[in-house]
C-alpha cells in the first residue's frame, strides 16, 4: 500500500473517531469530558500529529440555535470569563447596539472568520471549538429600565457561611463566557469583544481558566480538577428524559419571562483550593473527603465511575464506607430533593499569593433552569457540613440570566431588548 493511501486511511479513521465523539459530545461535555480526542489506529498508535491538530482546529460550534453555545458543548482547553458594567449614561439603546456588535463578532469568530478590525492574532487557526456565551446580571435590568422584565430566578443568591466574596470580582451588568481548544483563538475572541464594548461598557472583572487539552488522553474521559479528583461524574446528561427541564427554561412556563425561553441561569463562583493543606492529606483521607477513588472516580463502595454509590453500605467496623460528610454524598441529587445542575468549570492558576500559597482552584460554572432549585439547595447543604469545605474558599460569585440562542437574523438578547 502506498504511503499516501495509508495517510488517507488514517485521516478517515481519525475523522470517524471525531465524528463518534461529536455524536456523543453533549453527554461527554455534561460529564466533564474533553469531547475531542486523538485517534488511535488499529495497531494502537496515534494518527499523525499534523492530522490531529488540523482536526482540533477545524471543530466548529454553531452560533445560531435554540440554546446559546457553551452550555452543553464539550469542555474546552482554554476559557475566559469576563463581566462588564454599562458606562454612566448608557441604557437600553446602547445595550442593544452592544449585543448586536457582540453577536456579529461571535458569529464570525465561531465560524473561523475574521472579525471587524481584526487583529490577526488567530490568523492561522481554525475555529477550534470556540464558543461565546452572553448573560445578563441583576443590575442590567435596572440600568436599562427593564426591571419589570427581570426574572425572579435572578434574585440575589443567599449568603453562605463559607463565603469570602470580593465584590469587585463579583456580579456585573453583563457576563461573557469564552471557550476554545486553542489559547490564541480564545484570547483573540476576548480581545475582539473587549474592543467591541467601546464606550458602552467597561470591564468589571476578568478570570482566565483552562482544562485538559483535547487529545491529551487516549480516550475521552471526565476531567480532573487541581486536587487531582475526577470532577463532573454526577452531571445530568442530555440523554436523561428530564435534562431539558432541569437545565433550560421552557417556553410558556408559568412565572417565567418569555424572552428567557430556551435559556438557562449560570452561577459563577471563583473557588480557591487550599492545595497545600489538601496535599498534606493521605490518599485514603482524600478519598474519604470526596467519597470516591482518586484513581478512577469510582465510589468507595465499588464499581466504576458511573456506578451509583451505595450510600447505606457499611464496612467491617459498622461505619459508612462513604462517610456521612463526604462531598459526593452531600451533593448527590437524591440527597437534595432531586436538585441538579450541569457543572461546566475551568481550573485557574493566577500565580502565588502573598502568603506563598498557590492562588489556584476552580472557576465553577453551573447551569440550571432555576438556581433556587439547582445551585442554592445543594450549596446550602454543603455549607452545613461538607468535608471538602475546609479546603475551599469561595472568593467571588455571580448569577446571570443567559437567554436562548439567537435565530438567524437575530442577535442574542434581542427578544428582551426590542420587545
Amino acid at each position: 500500500m502506498r504511503n499516501d493511501d495509508t495517510l488517507e486511511i488514517s485521516r478517515r479513521r481519525l475523522l470517524g473517531t471525531v465524528g463518534a465523539a461529536g455524536a456523543a459530545g453533549l453527554a461527554l461535555g455534561a460529564a466533564g469530558g474533553t469531547g475531542v480526542h486523538a485517534a488511535v489506529t488499529d495497531s494502537g498508535t496515534s494518527a499523525t500529529d499534523t492530522t490531529a491538530l488540523a482536526t482540533v482546529g477545524a471543530t466548529q460550534a454553531m452560533f445560531h440555535g435554540k440554546h446559546q453555545a457553551g452550555i452543553t458543548h464539550p469542555l474546552q482547553s482554554r476559557g475566559h470569563l469576563i463581566a462588564f458594567d454599562l458606562t454612566p449614561g448608557a441604557g437600553r439603546k446602547e445595550a442593544a447596539a452592544l449585543l448586536r456588535r457582540w453577536s456579529a463578532t461571535a458569529k464570525a469568530l465561531m465560524a473561523g472568520k475574521p472579525s471587524t478590525d481584526d487583529t490577526g492574532i488567530a490568523l492561522d487557526a481554525g475555529p477550534s471549538s470556540l464558543t461565546v456565551t452572553f448573560g445578563f446580571g441583576h443590575s442590567f435590568f435596572t440600568r436599562t429600565g427593564l426591571t419589570a422584565r427581570r426574572p425572579t430566578q435572578l434574585d440575589p443568591l443567599p449568603a453562605f457561611s463559607a463565603d469570602a466574596l470580593d465584590p469587585k470580582r463579583s456580579e456585573g451588568d453583563l457576563w461573557v463566557q469564552i471557550g476554545a481548544d486553542d489559547a490564541l483563538v480564545a484570547f483573540h475572541a476576548l480581545r475582539a469583544l473587549q474592543k467591541d464594548a467601546g464606550a458602552a461598557a467597561t470591564v468589571r472583572w476578568q478570570m482566565n481558566g483552562f482544562n485538559r487539552s483535547a487529545g491529551a488522553t487516549a480516550t475521552p474521559m471526565t476531567a480532573r480538577n487541581l486536587m487531582g479528583q475526577v470532577d463532573g461524574t454526577g452531571n445530568p446528561k442530555p440523554s436523561d428524559p428530564d435534562f431539558d427541564q432541569r437545565i433550560f427554561v421552557p417556553a410558556g412556563a408559568a412565572g417565567t419571562q418569555e424572552w428567557m425561553a430556551g435559556g438557562s441561569y449560570a452561577v459563577v463562583r471563583r473557588i480557591r483550593m487550599l492545595l497545600d493543606d489538601w496535599e498534606k492529606l493521605s490518599l485514603d483521607k482524600q478519598e474519604k473527603v470526596i467519597g470516591r477513588r482518586k484513581s478512577d472516580g469510582a465510589p468507595l463502595t465499588g464499581g466504576t465511575e458511573t456506578t451509583e454509590p451505595a450510600l447505606d453500605k457499611t464496612g467491617h467496623d459498622g461505619t459508612l464506607v462513604i462517610p456521612d460528610n463526604a462531598h459526593s454524598r452531600i451533593s448527590a441529587p437524591e440527597q437534595n430533593g432531586g436538585a441538579a445542575m450541569l457543572r461546566r468549570p475551568f481550573s485557574f492558576h493566577d500565580g502565588i499569593a502573598p502568603d506563598g500559597t498557590p492562588d489556584a482552584g476552580l472557576l465553577f460554572i453551573c447551569w440550571q433552569a432555576d438556581p433556587l432549585r439547582g445551585f442554592v439547595p445543594v450549596q446550602r447543604k454543603l455549607d452545613r457540613g461538607d468535608a471538602l469545605s475546609p479546603f475551599l474558599r469561595h472568593e467571588a460569585s455571580g448569577l446571570f440570566a443567559v437567554p436562548g440562542g439567537a435565530a438567524p437574523g437575530e442577535y442574542v438578547g434581542q427578544r428582551l431588548l426590542e420587545s
